[in-house]
């Protein structure tokens, strides 16, 4: 079997790849609805491990959407995966200014991100200009943005305002962008294969995230940030990114890395993605809401798309940089 998948070209071992995932996802599917045809005849059943499967079912429709638009993406290829991409940052950054009230006098600023700051970040993602991509938003954007904002005239709020479509920015746009960019990494003898290290984030920090929440539902320890997350604790919070690292270390024969390389890198990105969970979960208490999906804002289902992604846009960037630190590209 392991000779005949390195026989296989680089694209050959993506497309079995997600063979593989669809498969998987299909059987947990089906399972899913054999054991909700028994939620729905059964009450003790249903009050045993409704809260439960409810968990599951919004965990598999994340996965399902995670993966179909890795899928497409990889299909189109080039740049109509960088435009797909571009397409999720447009509609997490609309979602997150949605529900962060603006002024007329940030239209200026809501335009240039959107329509200029957007598109030319993605543009160097597939560009490969790897040099200006990594500071272009965190450096000229922020300066240009709060320039704009005083150009408008309107001085209320000024700070809090420009923080807020900065912090968007920076979640919305500058983390999903790296993403499309890890494919677009050329690491020595890895040649179209860069697909896999996508799918191995995805894949950690979403084990990662799991386990954290299952953890934290059955252990019931006392919450680290009460008024922010009452699922949050250490214990549970280390279970999860222990078993991200370790869904990680045993992926390593997908990755241009060894194994303990594998694993410390999956350690990085559950890190990296749990902190960025809890950090949205702040945004949200502060802005009153439960999922970014709420007061009908929605474009993907009953959570948001940001509520999809948010753990990503943080171990995103946290994972491509430490990818090309290892490999000094």
């Amino acid at each position: 079997m392991n000779q005949f998948l390195r026989a296989l070209s680089g694209s050959q071992q993506v497309a079995a790849l997600f063979f593989l995932v669809f498969g998987v996802l299909s059987l947990a599917s089906a399972a899913l609805l054999l054991v909700s045809l028994r939620e729905r005849d059964d009450g003790d059943f249903k009050a045993a491990f409704g809260s439960d499967l409810n968990d599951l079912r919004l965990v598999l429709k994340n996965t399902w959407f995670m993966a179909a638009t890795f899928w497409l993406g990889w299909v189109l290829g080039g740049w109509f995966a960088i435009s797909l991409f571009g397409l999720v940052a447009f509609f997490a950054l609309r979602e997150f200014i949605t529900l962060s009230p603006t002024h007329r006098g940030d239209h200026r600023s809501l335009i240039l991100a959107f329509f200029v700051v957007l598109p030319v970040q993605f543009w160097m993602a597939g560009g490969r200009h790897f040099d200006l991509f990594t500071v272009f938003i965190p450096v000229y954007v922020f300066l240009a943005l709060p320039l704009v904002g005083a150009l408008a005239d309107d001085p209320h709020r000024f700070l809090e305002r420009n923080a807020k479509m900065q912090w968007g920015i920076m979640v919305c746009v500058y983390g999903t962008s790296h993403i499309p960019a890890l494919v677009r990494l050329e690491i020595p003898g890895y040649a179209d294969k860069s697909a896999f290290l996508v799918f191995f984030l995805v894949l950690v920090v979403q084990t990662c995230m799991l386990v954290q929440h299952l953890a934290s539902r059955k252990l019931k320890r006392p919450p680290r940030a009460p008024h922010i997350s009452q699922s949050f604790n250490w214990t549970s919070w280390a279970m999860g990114v222990a078993a991200g690292g370790l869904a990680g270390g045993l992926l390593a024969g997908i990755t241009p890395f060894k194994p303990g390389q594998a694993l410390a890198m999956a350690l990085i990105a559950c890190v990296a993605g749990t902190a960025g969970h809890l950090v949205m979960k702040a945004l949200k208490r502060d802005r009153g809401i439960t999922n970014w999906g709420s007061q009908g804002q929605s474009i993907t289902g009953a959570t948001g798309l940001l509520d999809r992604v948010d753990a990503l846009c943080f171990a995103a960037p946290i994972f491509f940089h430490s990818v090309r630190w290892f490999f000094r590209l």
